[in-house]
């Protein structure tokens, strides 16, 4: 493969809904693409969410980092080329994820598509199969909006939930009644605290006061609070899903002598895309550590799909998946169709 151009531009797509969580409020997608194009005339699109919150990354930093190795990139012809360039640009990749994931995601695309095969085969996975679950995420600190949006999902079919807190414990009680009243046995749910609490111990006490069986709780406390985190697992017995606080595979280091405390949250443009995704959910597994295939606010279905690659490989150590909400979240998607879950969270490999 030989490329005849690589282009970025914004890619700001409104929300149907505002959507908001302790660290940010959003109505558009704030995310970028990037455009190969083969001297063939062969196209591959990628797709990036940078987030200061998560990745410390911004649009401007995005763009500084893509424009830096601009001419770099033309010179990738091959897969090897790719992880070649990676390998040698880890540091560089690490505080740049986002930006990185997009071009990779652009270069795997018109790879694949010049060999007239999948992003599987050409990575030497197996092919999408059968059916993938995903979550439904009650992102709404207010009520009666919650309450609709758990009856949408409820109407679907969804069993499996992600709840956002937001500090208010009373408001956050009245939220988990809500699904115990219109739960069923096989619900499950974990909580997503984006990074709330201070401290250990009042974490504890205010999942204490939800008073429900959680099997995951996320980013409890401030970013890298390793210890804070397996004492709130000592006390509660609720593992920690690390998000903002496992970013690459050397984040083991630091969790790798109690795997069972933790499940690692894999979202593919934080970790700097597919092969570094690939790299941590297989280091996982050699660890004793589940994952969850998490997705950013916004994306589109460049993403879902790049995301289905990991889950698709890892199925035997995968808890959860989300994402895949299309234009259920977003005003249009720029594939078409997009790759949208359907009934209890389900989206099936055929329909892709």
């Amino acid at each position: 493969m030989k490329l005849h151009d690589l282009a970025i531009e914004n890619l700001d797509i409104p929300f149907n809904v505002s959507f908001r969580h302790s660290s940010a409020v959003r109505t558009t997608t704030e995310s970028v693409l990037v455009t190969v194009v083969t001297e063939n005339g062969i196209q591959g699109v990628g797709e990036g969410c940078p987030r200061q919150y998560v990745t410390g990354e911004t649009l401007e930093t995005v763009y500084d980092f893509f424009n830096a190795h601009h001419h770099e990139f033309l010179s990738i012809y091959t897969l090897d080329d790719l992880k070649i360039w990676e390998e040698n640009h880890e540091a560089e990749i690490n505080i740049n994820p986002a930006a990185f994931c997009a071009v990779e995601l652009a270069l795997l695309g018109a790879l694949a598509k010049e060999q007239r095969q999948s992003i599987e085969a050409l990575l030497s996975l197996p092919e999408l199969s059968e059916e993938f679950k995903y979550t439904g995420v009650l992102g709404a600190s207010n009520p009666e909006r919650f309450q609709e949006q758990l009856e949408q999902y409820r109407h679907l079919g969804f069993t499996d939930f992600k709840v956002k807190v937001f500090g208010d414990v009373a408001t956050d009680k009245v939220n988990i009644a809500a699904i115990k009243e219109r739960g069923c046995d096989n619900i499950r749910i974990r909580l997503d605290a984006n990074n709330l609490w201070p401290n250990w111990a009042e974490a504890v006490t205010y999942i204490k006061a939800l008073d429900y069986p959680f099997f995951g709780l996320e980013e409890p406390l401030g970013v890298h609070q390793y210890d804070g985190c397996r004492k709130i697992f000592e006390e509660l017995g609720i593992p920690i899903i690390l998000d903002e606080s496992f970013s690459r595979e050397a984040d083991f280091r630091h969790i790798q002598s109690n795997p069972e405390t933790w499940i690692i949250n894999i979202r593919i443009s934080k970790m700097g895309g597919i092969l570094r995704s690939l790299a941590v959910a297989e280091r996982g597994k050699e660890l004793g550590f589940p994952i969850i295939i998490g997705a950013h606010v916004g994306e589109t279905s460049i993403l879902t799909r790049a995301a289905l690659t990991v889950a698709n490989e890892y199925r035997d150590i995968l808890l959860a998946q989300e994402g895949a909400f299309g234009t259920y979240l977003l005003e249009h998607d720029i594939v078409d169709p997009p790759i949208m879950f359907g009934k209890g969270g389900l989206l099936r490999a055929e329909q892709i």
